[in-house]
């Protein structure tokens, strides 16, 4: 084995998207986990697969697949970690990773007290060194970068769940194989099948790209005076979620779910471009992550441009139209 590779398999639950297919965050966390193992990586996907899905997680990877009828309740999360910790039970991974959005990190939680075994939460960061596995996450909104060592203790699996935008799904360069299909047979805990989803409603905000797993962010601020559709205007050519600061939201200028920042959600996405955001703390918490960081503001002295790695001073009304004519001339 390499020092820089596990041995043993790592296992992936698979999100899945309104339609059945895997969302692009899932198909990132298994091309993560093909870097981690010179073993298999195991896909579980609850519910039933069609041959699309098979071929999708297949070509980024995966070389086993498991299945768990959970007879439609896999929306409640509970019920999802009995899922995880009946598949650990079958395949023995070295970890077991999952999303983190807010139902990914309680099932990732949930299934690592009924293994017995620790928890990572929202790390943004995996690899082998030495032959140990480090996770790396930012905390302390993000003045601190901190890497653990997550290992296996006593035979009991650990449960990573990891940030969304942490990975891009990366075909694996051998090509991909046959995945062989196992149905694995998922006992329900007392406390899962006590739990029922009532109802569940997608918000307005989330009509476009997901916020919380997009690689590129337009994110509205103060100095859009609420003009959604110049945020859009830009956004839409990107294929851009749409965030906002929570000044915008507290003026009912778009839905609280878009809200980013310590009090919204934590994004890492490759581009953030901020339009009229004057970057207060409570903020850019929750863009540390972020690669490349854009910022359209007015005022030349706003704290946004001290973590900017390009910044324009001007009326985003004025310098928008100019950015989205200067996309298109570039598209031709």
């Amino acid at each position: 084995m390499s020092d820089n590779m596990l041995d043993a398999p790592v296992l992936v639950l698979v999100d899945r998207a309104p339609g059945g297919a895997p969302t692009s965050a899932a198909l990132g966390l298994v091309s993560i986990a093909r870097g981690l193992t010179s073993g298999d990586v195991v896909a579980l996907v609850v519910g039933d697969v069609d041959a699309d899905t098979i071929a999708a997680l297949a070509a980024v990877g995966a070389s086993r697949l498991l299945t768990a009828d959970l007879g439609g309740r896999e929306t409640v999360a509970a019920v999802a970690a009995d899922a995880v910790v009946a598949a650990v039970k079958s395949v023995s991974p070295a970890v077991a990773l999952v999303g983190s959005d807010y139902r990914g990190k309680e099932i990732a939680g949930r299934a690592a007290v009924l293994l017995g075994s620790a928890c990572a939460s929202d790390v943004g960061d995996l690899r082998v060194v030495g032959g140990e596995l480090h996770a790396s996450k930012l905390v302390l909104s993000g003045t601190w970068s901190t890497t653990m060592t997550v290992s296996a203790q006593a035979d009991s699996t650990p449960v990573i769940s990891v940030h969304p935008s942490a990975a891009e799904p990366v075909p694996p360069a051998t090509g991909a194989e046959e995945l062989p299909v196992e149905a694995v047979d998922v006992p329900l805990t007392a406390e899962a099948a006590a739990v029922k989803v009532v109802s569940r409603e997608l918000a307005d905000a989330a009509a476009g790209p997901d916020l919380s797993e997009a690689q590129r962010v337009v994110v509205m601020g103060r100095g859009t005076d609420g003009d959604l559709d110049l945020v859009h205007s830009l956004a839409d050519p990107l294929q851009a979620a749409i965030g906002a600061t929570r000044v915008a939201c507290d003026e009912g200028w778009i839905e609280r779910s878009a809200q980013v920042g310590q009090t919204g959600a934590s994004i890492a996405p490759r581009l953030y471009i901020g339009l009229g955001v004057s970057g207060a703390v409570h903020h850019t918490s929750g863009i540390q992550g972020a690669g490349t960081i854009v910022a359209v503001c007015d005022d030349s002295e706003a704290p946004i441009f001290e973590m900017a790695d390009y910044g324009v001073v001007g009326d985003v009304a004025e310098v928008v139209p100019q950015l989205v004519e200067e996309l298109e001339r570039l598209r031709g």
